[in-house]
């Protein structure tokens, strides 16, 4: 895995982890009047970073958005905010196999093979 993908890798899952954190957030103030829904976006900004070179990439932060205090109504969707936060654990984990799966192959290098 060459050191652009790596980073990439990582800081996809530090963007996937902040989803969590304001999907988790969501969740628990459901219930809650004038709530601000939180959610993180990352993905586009990312792949602008990658196409302009690894610094780009290393510098990139993923950061919350705060949509406005939601309207009399609308309410948070908890069968969606459970359905996101289900997609990205599984991208989540999907990452994290990539890493474990690299970090294998160079322990097998370093052996010799063995």
């Amino acid at each position: 895995m060459s050191e652009v993908s790596q980073i990439l890798t990582i800081k996809a899952m530090d963007g996937l982890a902040l989803r969590q954190a304001a999907i988790a957030e969501n969740i628990a103030n459901s219930n809650s009047q004038s709530y601000a829904v939180k959610s993180v976006d990352f993905e586009a900004e990312l792949r602008k970073a990658a196409e302009s070179g690894p610094d780009a990439v290393r510098e990139f932060v993923a950061k919350i958005e705060t949509k406005g205090p939601a309207a009399p109504g609308d309410d948070i969707r908890l069968d969606l905010e459970m359905q996101s936060a289900s997609a990205t654990a599984m991208r989540y984990a999907a990452l994290t196999d990539i890493l474990n799966r690299q970090m294998q192959l160079a322990r097998t290098a370093v052996r010799g093979g063995q």
